[in-house]
């Protein structure tokens, strides 16, 4: 039988300030962010730069996207965070302009040394590049970079950088075929 590792005294490895200011937004997401009506994007946009993220211009980040912590989140311009997104910014969170996270999504910059005992945080920073899409219901890991352009398909779960102008899918996310833009 493996031993027992008590955790129930084991430090968070976020600063107190980090804590604080997770609190802060907590009370802010709830009571003026999540209530406000789907069109208001200026009004949550104002609200997220409140706290320290960079957003750009037309950016639609919708009322019911959790954000851990918007300081290290970064939307470029006419980006979308669409309904139920889940951004788990613990590390830098990038996505890029014209850039489309959609519905259910989880963006995860971190996780677990499970090789430890203790089992220490890891963040790594996820980036997705311009023009890319993240469709529906789709997991990207820490550390993971979507190129300029590519297509992650519905309930895909991804680990690995995906190239610029790819189509991926499944799980783990596999390459598909090269985007091929049609006018």
């Amino acid at each position: 039988m493996a031993a027992r590792v008590d955790v129930s005294n084991v430090p968070s490895p976020h600063p107190l300030r980090n804590r604080l200011g997770r609190v802060m937004w907590g009370l802010v997401w709830a009571c003026l962010y999540r209530p406000s009506p789907k069109v208001l994007h200026g009004w949550r946009r104002f609200l997220l730069r409140l706290f320290g993220a960079e957003i750009g211009r037309g950016a639609c980040p919708h009322p019911s996207v959790r954000i851990w912590a918007p300081w290290n989140l970064k939307m470029g311009d006419h980006s979308c965070l669409a309904a139920h997104a889940d951004c788990y910014c613990v590390d830098r969170v990038t996505i890029g302009a014209h850039a489309t996270v959609s519905q259910y999504s989880y963006l995860c910059a971190a996780t677990h040394d499970f090789e430890k005992r203790d089992m220490p945080l890891v963040t790594a920073p996820i980036t997705i590049g311009e023009g890319a899409w993240i469709a529906a219901d789709v997991f990207v890991g820490p550390g993971v970079t979507i190129g300029e352009g590519a297509v992650v398909g519905a309930r895909s779960s991804v680990f690995a950088d995906v190239e610029p102008w790819t189509v991926v899918g499944g799980t783990p996310a596999r390459f598909l075929k090269k985007r091929a833009l049609r006018s």
